[in-house]
C-alpha cells in the first residue's frame, strides 16, 4: 500500500505569521525528516531537510 505523505502530514505555520497571506514558511515534522514549503506557493514540491539542519536554523532565526 503506498501512501502518500502529503496527506499524511500536519503542517504548522509560524506563530508569527499574520495569516494574511504574508510570506510565510510551513513545516512538517516527520520521523526522519523536517519538510518545508512555500504557504503561497502550495504546487511547488517541499523542500526535506535533516532535523538538525531544522534545528540549526531555527536556533539560527531565533536570535
Amino acid at each position: 500500500m503506498n501512501i502518500d505523505v502529503e496527506e499524511v502530514v500536519t503542517w504548522r505555520t509560524s506563530s508569527y505569521s499574520s495569516g494574511e497571506g504574508g510570506q510565510c514558511v510551513e513545516v512538517a515534522v516527520l520521523p526522519h525528516v523536517v519538510r518545508v514549503r512555500d504557504s503561497k506557493d502550495l504546487g511547488q514540491p517541499a523542500i526535506p531537510v535533516t532535523a538538525a539542519a531544522w534545528a540549526a536554523f531555527v536556533g539560527f532565526a531565533a536570535q
